[in-house]
């Protein structure tokens, strides 16, 4: 693993993936970087650069807790891009991690080349998911053979009745198979929920500031949307494309909240399309 230190001294680390043009992945749900694997082969065609947040994997940190925050993480990329010596940089931001993209893409418009935003999580921007369109999701996956027991535990979750979140795992995924088992086992394993809930706490986000700063964003972003994802469905995620000027807006059939693992083909085909590589 190779470090940055950020600007209040935490060492944040980051391994690099592959060669070419250097995408700068964002880890969501304050995972290390390790779950995203090299995303689905996407390594073959650019150098991932794959940051553990702070305080989670290989990085320091964070300090107080509250640096945990999405917004006080802002300034760790702008270390990790003057690091790695980059006028402007990609980023591609998974789940949670494009929260921190879009907060970062706000306040350094000028220090982006390119967005990809992976299933992303909408919050930065006010974008909200109700649990009837989760309801929906959930619904057209009713022939799965786990789904009785999927959709008791979120219809007891609705009520307060119950909180079995283990038990919503098989949405996360396309198929849920020893594969996706043990990848969800391990990101269970790496799981920080107390470093998540401050990286979510509502002081740390400001929606309408933020889409007034992403409208100025001149450079263009790929939002990508899995027809199954229940975590930002369809609805949510074009909206959340509509923040950005020049966005495009590609929804992957068949596929959930990793669209790596559920497709990876079809992911990394359409990631490097976007970013105009060839191979």
């Amino acid at each position: 693993m190779a470090t940055c230190v950020a600007p209040d001294g935490v060492q944040l680390a980051y391994r690099l993936v592959g060669e070419g043009e250097p995408v700068v992945c964002v880890p969501g749900g304050m995972l290390p970087s390790t779950y995203l694997g090299d995303l689905g082969g996407l390594s073959a065609y650019r150098q991932l650069v794959m940051l553990d947040l702070r305080g989670t994997g290989e990085s320091g940190g964070p300090g107080e807790p509250e640096n945990w925050r999405c917004d006080r993480q802002v300034p760790d990329l702008e270390a990790l891009r003057e690091h790695l010596g980059l006028e402007r940089m990609t980023l591609l931001g998974h789940s949670a991690g494009a929260s921190l993209v879009t907060r970062y893409a706000a306040e350094y418009p000028e220090r982006i080349e390119k967005l990809v935003f992976a299933t992303p999580g909408t919050r930065s921007v006010g974008i909200d998911m109700t649990a009837d369109r989760r309801r929906l999701v959930l619904e057209s996956r009713k022939d799965e053979p786990w789904y009785a027991e999927v959709s008791a535990a979120f219809e007891a979750l609705q009520t307060g009745e119950g909180a079995d979140w283990a038990a919503l795992n098989p949405m996360s995924y396309a198929r849920w198979d020893a594969e996706t088992q043990a990848h969800q086992a391990f990101e269970d394993s790496l799981a920080n929920f107390d470093a998540l809930r401050q990286f979510n706490s509502p002081d740390a986000f400001d929606p309408p500031a933020t889409r007034a700063a992403l409208a100025k964003v001149e450079a263009p972003a790929l939002v990508l949307a899995g027809a199954l994802d229940w975590g930002t469905d369809t609805v949510a995620a074009e909206a959340f494309a509509g923040v950005f000027p020049q966005a495009q807006f590609v929804v992957l059939p068949g596929v959930a909240h990793h669209p790596w693992l559920d497709d990876a083909e079809g992911f990394v085909s359409t990631v490097v399309r976007f970013l105009g590589t060839t191979g």
